[in-house]
């Protein structure tokens, strides 16, 4: 079971992020991965991260098309903090798990 959660409480949510984009979802899980969708003037992103191993930006044309795949990427990303990072499997398959996330998720 995955468990994802509301980051920093909601208060990122509204805020601008550094390169100025508003934040309009924004959940962590709770072994260290987050997922964060965001709306700029001239672009729509939205950004994952596994805590110290990628930071991956995706950029599209629209926020409903942003959201279903801010949708999609949760299952691999929890995936990937649950079932590699948590046993120690080691870095090699991380390394291998994080190469199929960028190309199915480039």
């Amino acid at each position: 079971m995955t468990k994802w959660r509301i980051y920093d409480y909601g208060r990122s949510i509204g805020s601008v992020g550094a390169e100025g984009g508003e934040v309009l979802r924004d959940e962590e899980h709770e072994l260290g991965a987050r997922v964060t969708l965001k709306r700029g003037n001239n672009y729509i992103s939205v950004s994952c991260s596994i805590y110290g191993w990628i930071d991956h930006t995706r950029f599209f044309g629209s926020v409903t098309e942003a959201q279903r795949e801010y949708i999609l990427m949760k299952p691999t990303l929890a995936n990937m903090v649950e079932n590699i990072l948590s046993t120690g499997n080691g870095s090699l398959k991380m390394w291998e798990a994080i190469a199929d996330f960028v190309r199915r998720f480039p």
